[in-house]
């Protein structure tokens, strides 16, 4: 683990009320994330094939290369390719070939796929719509941090 890096001389000191704003956005994050791993897990699914499958919808055209499904998830080729593998098995996705240039493969989602993230979707929306305002207060705390940043810069000028 990497040690913090010393506080800069012009950085604002934080106040209690930003260590609590701080720590209830970490909290909402990872209690998304906990609720959203379970609903997957509930369905049969990995976080990172939910996440696989969601990734996919969201692309232009609702399918994608197996690289490109590599860059979203932040994994290796091989490891997406084992993925859509896994994912392909369970008949949540089907690969076909690029229609301009018939070496690419793209990866889209059956309609089997369709109706497991359409399900988990809507049961992470409303979660994220109780979550909602702890992030907003986040951005509150952000936007006054950032002007009180901007003056004290300003006054140093």
């Amino acid at each position: 683990m990497k040690a913090a890096p010393d506080a800069s001389p012009d950085a604002l000191l934080l106040t209690k009320a930003d260590y609590v704003a701080l720590s209830g956005f970490r909290h909402g994050v990872r209690r998304y994330l906990a609720f959203a791993e379970a609903g997957a897990k509930s369905a049969g699914l990995t976080g990172q094939q939910h996440q696989a499958l969601l990734a996919i919808k969201a692309h232009e055209k609702d399918r994608m290369t197996v690289g490109e499904l590599a860059d979203q998830l932040m994994i290796k080729n091989h490891s997406a390719g084992e993925l859509v593998n896994r994912l392909m098995k369970a008949r949540l996705v089907k690969r076909s070939q690029g229609t301009i240039d018939r070496r690419r493969v793209l990866v889209s989602l059956t309609r089997t796929g369709e109706g497991v993230l359409a399900a988990l979707s809507q049961n992470n929306f409303r979660e994220l719509q109780d979550i909602a305002p702890t992030f907003s207060e986040l951005v509150t705390q952000l936007q006054r941090l950032a002007a009180l940043q901007a003056a004290a810069r300003a006054g140093s000028d």
